[in-house]
């Protein structure tokens, strides 16, 4: 559904970049952050559907936002998905023992993230609830 919004956190301004670019060509409503306290800041004031968030972060990683995350009443309904860079066997494993709803690898695909952004959005509760409330 265009509009849904979307919060990106990577450290990397090249991947920032191109996730971004690619979403809001998808008609995503994206904000994005450098690191887990930048995203922290932003979601006092932005509730997305769906969090990507890179697992190797400077000071707090990916994997620790998202178990700050999933304990917050506020925020524990956001669909979290991980993305690495160096992937490595039982990454995945440790990703969702944190809380992630997903996994992706990157380099990230370019026609590939539409497809999963949008997988990943239909399990949303939250999402579905957005989609059938009328619009003002």
């Amino acid at each position: 559904m265009p509009g849904e919004p979307i919060l990106i956190i990577d450290d990397t301004p090249v991947n920032l970049k191109l996730t971004r670019f690619i979403l809001v060509g998808e008609g995503y409503h994206v904000q994005v952050a450098n690191d887990a306290e930048e995203a922290v800041q932003i979601l006092q004031t932005f509730h997305p559907l769906l969090i990507l968030v890179d697992i190797q972060l400077p000071g707090m990683d990916g994997l620790e936002l998202t178990r700050l995350l999933k304990q917050d009443p506020r925020t524990s309904d956001i669909l979290v998905v991980a993305l690495t860079a160096f992937a490595m066997k039982g990454d995945e494993e440790r990703a969702r023992a944190a809380g992630c709803d997903g996994y992706i690898t990157k380099p990230i695909d370019t026609r590939a993230l539409p497809v999963q952004i949008r997988n990943y959005l239909s399990q949303s509760p939250r999402a579905a609830r957005v989609a059938v409330e009328p619009r003002p």
